[in-house]
């Protein structure tokens, strides 16, 4: 094992342990690297990884503490490497997010509540079919937030937004090119939004799967 990794590994179980708990501070360098039994500039690179993936805040003059190790915050080193994957792997992002948003769907059927619902209403009213492509690729990624917000698992929930942005690109393409693109996609989102309303969690996870499956049935006709 590298030593970087070696170093990696001894804070990841300090924090695992439950020795350093979020929002604890870190013991002063030399210390810790004497504790750890690990060279100060091997502890260094540690940290610098550690902070990388948001497990580590490094505050200059202050000192590095454990971050609040939440969900939202973890996933984002996920989210930033998403971001840089290009079209010819996008159809792999459509294949996880039918996977994964159906199951969603379902759980926020079961769980979703009144104000969430009105939420929900307010955006299916903002558009119609005179709508321009980028207007309903906006309105369809805060619908999609919504729901998966609603499903009341905010790990799930963040790594739905992270599946988002490498697909937004494609959707908007299909609304330009595709004939009836975008009357297609608001009469899904009102047959999910019925299925949430009426709390069917079998016929919100078929919806869903149908309306994200026929974007992906598209590009792969097109690619």
């Amino acid at each position: 094992m590298a030593v970087t990794d070696e170093a990696i590994l001894k804070i990841k179980e300090m924090i695992v342990s439950g020795e350093l708990r979020p929002g604890d501070r870190l013991p002063k360098e030399a210390e810790l690297a004497a504790r750890l039994g690990l060279a100060r500039n091997s502890l260094r690179e540690a940290v610098r990884a550690l902070a990388l993936m948001n497990i580590l805040d490094v505050r200059q003059g202050d000192g590095t503490y454990v971050t609040s190790l939440d969900s939202p915050r973890l996933l984002e080193a996920l989210n930033f490497v998403v971001e840089f994957h290009q079209d010819d792997t996008v159809l792999q992002f459509f294949e996880v997010r039918r996977i994964i948003e159906p199951a969603a769907a379902a759980m926020a059927a079961t769980r979703i509540e009144d104000d969430a619902l009105e939420r929900l209403r307010g955006i299916l009213g903002e558009i119609d079919g005179t709508a321009s492509a980028d207007k309903l690729v906006a309105n369809d990624l805060e619908f999609h937030r919504s729901i998966a917000q609603a499903s009341g698992n905010t790990v799930l929930s963040s790594i739905l937004e992270g599946l988002s942005a490498p697909t937004q690109r494609a959707r908007i393409w299909r609304g330009l090119t595709e004939h009836g693109a975008i009357e297609r996609t608001l009469n899904e989102h009102q047959a999910i939004y019925n299925a949430l309303a009426s709390h069917q969690p079998d016929v919100a996870r078929s919806w869903m799967t149908v309306h994200i499956a026929g974007v992906e049935q598209w590009l792969r006709q097109v690619l």
